[in-house]
């Protein structure tokens, strides 16, 4: 973008027939927020907005359609008014019907105007039969000329990158007929006619991106693909982790404990306690116990399979077009479409999610976008020991956990969408079409993931359980106890022994949530303190995770935001909830 920054680009004009998408086009490159005004002296609107050009903030206008610069309306009197006021012209241009589109083109080419084309809708020329040589439309135009979906986004990216090489070719005046005359010769030239029947996934590309049945379908998506993570972490935990765990690793234990002696500060820490001889690996919060069963028997079969899913989707090119389709929503707080990678990602761990919002451009998108997904985006982990614990007593419980996380996500960005001063980002990503995914590059992913998650996780785990033991031996846990407890009794109506999960939940806060199952705490409780250990603080990794992206300053911001957020929140829950 080095050519953006050398040349001054203060206005862009979007000129093209009317219906060519100049409309899609101008959102994809301005974002959501957009002024609508009406042309001096005349009652004709046109619509003007901001876009990121390397270091530039040029206004872009979407001009009012014309089919040629001869005015047979006020409306096209204004459109050329305008020609005068910019400094770049971004010709739309319906590549499904250039014929009738070519005219326009040809007589901005003659105004001595810098002029880059555009050939939208070109996700349609391929369903219909049309093919273009784009390399010989530009040589013949002498001008940069770039294929765009503005209802996708697709080639929005590389339009943006090109805008600086837009020049004014030097092009004689042609009379009318003379311009018809030449525009059959470029078509017989650029453009082949044949017929063809769309592919399945050419269908299926067509469907994923439309308003109604692109919803549909990533309603159906989103619930397949968590009903396929569900069944296949639990076939892993149910026919061989558990098990394993139960057939092999228990016997050893029991034969390890017995050289211990069945006591002393070394059995507490490597083994744990044992009820009546018998050891748990749930409760038994030693490292060789519960430090190895939650992440690899009760965390990793779940992790497994979300990113075998999520290596799925990436690879077959549905995650562009999810963005796509919730870029709404996302403006609505603060972020554009391509910040659900980042909560996508957040469901498997947070750390990759926390890493993903460098894809965002500016600081008060990033600071977000990382505040709602340590707060309302729980990790797969975290999700797969909620549902363990808190499903156990019903199903209507997790709904309640899930859904308060949802509305804090939707109740949060919006708060600080009004608060942060700035402006929703335009999305500009690339859309490609779906391909089949490969089995070695899928699996080559998931194995990456997987033992980064391992690298990641286990550390923190045994790390987080020796921590609490130190803590338990020295009596420190019974102080932080006492001092807490108003808030956790009188405020959350948690037990004081709850205090435990909350000092591992700075570790690992699947860890902390598996810590409430034998304090026998009521359903209420149980729902409380499963939403508040998702909601108050990321763990240490995805911690340092965000220190390192949003700087100390806003990690600090986000930190106070995160527990004002969980005092809230376990409050209202305790005072609301009748049960």
């Amino acid at each position: 973008m080095s050519e953006a920054r050398k040349r001054i680009i203060q206005k862009i004009l979007l000129m093209g027939n009317p219906n060519v998408g100049k409309s899609a086009v101008f959102s994809r490159l301005t974002g959501a927020r957009v002024v609508i005004s009406n042309y001096p002296g005349t009652t004709v609107e046109f619509m003007q907005g901001y876009m990121k050009l390397g270091e530039q903030r040029p206004v872009v206008i979407d001009v009012p359609g014309v089919y040629s610069l001869e005015p047979t309306s006020r409306a096209e009197e204004v459109a050329i008014e305008m020609l005068d006021q910019g400094d770049v012209i971004i010709n739309v241009v319906d590549a499904t019907n250039l014929e009738r589109n070519l005219y326009l083109t040809l007589q901005l080419l003659q105004r001595q105007i810098p002029v880059i084309v555009a050939l939208n809708m070109w996700d349609d020329t391929r369903h219909k039969g049309i093919t273009i040589d784009v390399k010989k439309l530009e040589q013949i135009f002498g001008v940069p000329v770039v294929t765009t979906c503005g209802l996708t986004g697709e080639g929005i990216k590389q339009l943006v990158e090109r805008l600086p090489q837009a020049h004014a070719p030097k092009k004689a005046p042609c009379s009318a007929q003379k311009c018809w005359d030449e525009i059959g010769i470029i078509i017989a030239q650029v453009q082949k006619l044949t017929h063809r029947h769309h592919t399945w996934l050419e269908r299926l590309e067509d469907l994923s991106i439309q308003p109604l049945g692109g919803l549909v379908l990533a309603a159906a998506v989103v619930f397949l693909s968590f009903s396929l993570i569900r069944f296949l972490g639990e076939g892993l935990i149910n026919n061989f982790f558990n098990p394993f765990f139960e057939n092999i690793w228990l016997p050893l234990l029991y034969r390890f404990s017995a050289v211990l002696g069945g006591k002393g500060l070394l059995h507490y820490v490597l083994i744990g306690e044992s009820i009546n001889g018998q050891i748990d690996f749930g409760v038994a919060f030693g490292l060789l116990t519960t430090g190895l069963y939650v992440p690899l028997a009760m965390v990793l079969p779940y992790i497994f399979s979300f990113y075998l899913v999520l290596g799925l989707w990436e690879d077959l090119g549905y995650l562009p077009r999810f963005a796509v389709l919730t870029d709404n929503l996302m403006h609505r707080i603060g972020l554009h479409g391509y910040a659900v990678i980042p909560m996508i990602l957040g469901l498997g761990c947070n750390v990759p999610g926390a890493l993903a919002t460098r894809l965002l451009e500016g600081r008060r998108e990033k600071f977000i976008a990382a505040t709602l997904m340590a707060v309302a985006i729980p990790c797969m982990a975290q999700i797969a020991m909620i549902v363990g614990l808190v499903g156990a007593r019903g199903g209507q419980y997790l709904g309640i956990v899930f859904g308060t996380l949802f509305l804090l996500l939707v109740f949060k960005g919006i708060l600080l969408n009004k608060l942060l001063k700035g402006r929703s980002p335009e999305i500009l990503t690339e859309i490609p079409p779906y391909r089949l995914p490969q089995v070695r590059a899928v699996c080559k992913k998931l194995s990456l993931r997987v033992v980064g998650f391992l690298k990641e996780a286990l550390p923190y785990v045994l790390l987080g359980i020796l921590f609490v033991n130190i803590l338990q031996a020295l009596k420190i846990i019974d102080a932080l106890a006492a001092v807490f407890s108003p808030v956790l009794q009188n405020i959350w109506g948690l037990p004081k022994e709850a205090i435990s999960a909350l000092i591992v939940g700075f570790l690992r806060k699947d860890v902390a949530i598996g810590m409430l199952g034998p304090l026998e705490l009521s359903t209420k409780q149980l729902v409380i303190g499963s939403t508040i250990l998702a909601v108050y603080f990321p763990c240490i990794a995805t911690f340092t995770v965000l220190l390192k992206e949003l700087g100390p300053k806003d990690m600090l911001k986000s930190a106070v935001l995160m527990l004002i957020t969980a005092v809230i929140v376990g409050g209202l829950l305790n005072l609301i909830l009748p049960f």
